[in-house]
Order: structure tokens, then sequence, then C-alpha cells
């Protein structure tokens, strides 16, 4: 009988050490998520804007003719809305 408690202890605990860790991987996964979208998010706004004035120079000095700059725009493929 007491052998019948010690399988179920066993169980218990092997499943209890699985789900921290599998919370412990979900928070690392969602927590990469956030800092590459706000890694993209400051490429965009702070260091495009910079690019494209190189580059215009760039091509001013070289006789060439380009485009406007396109403008960023964020689409939230999640439907929610940010705050800015």
């Amino acid at each position: 009988m007491l052998t019948h408690w010690y399988g179920i202890l066993t169980a218990l605990f092997a499943a209890s050490v699985q789900f921290v860790l599998f919370l412990r991987w979900l928070h690392r996964r969602m927590r990469n998520d956030e800092i590459t979208r706000a890694f993209v998010r400051d490429i965009a706004t702070n260091h495009l804007p910079h690019i494209y004035n190189a580059l215009q120079k760039i091509a001013a000095e070289q006789g060439i003719e380009l485009d406007e700059t396109p403008l960023v725009r964020f689409v939230d493929l999640n439907g929610r809305r940010r705050a800015r």
C-alpha cells in the first residue's frame, strides 16, 4: 500500500517539474518576442530615417534620382491598438 503512494507522489512530482519547466520556457519565449518587437520598432523609428537621409546624400552626389522615402507604418497583426 505504501509503494502505491510513492508511485503517485513520484508521478505528481515529475508532472509538476515538467509544468514549471514549461512555464519557464513560455515566459522566455514571450519575453524574446517582446524584445524582438521593441528592437524592430527602434530600428524603424530611430535608424531608418538616418539611413534614408544618408542614402539621399549619396545618391545626390552620384547624380541618381531616388523616389521619396517611404513612411514607416506599423501594422498590428493581433488586432490590438497601440497607444503612442
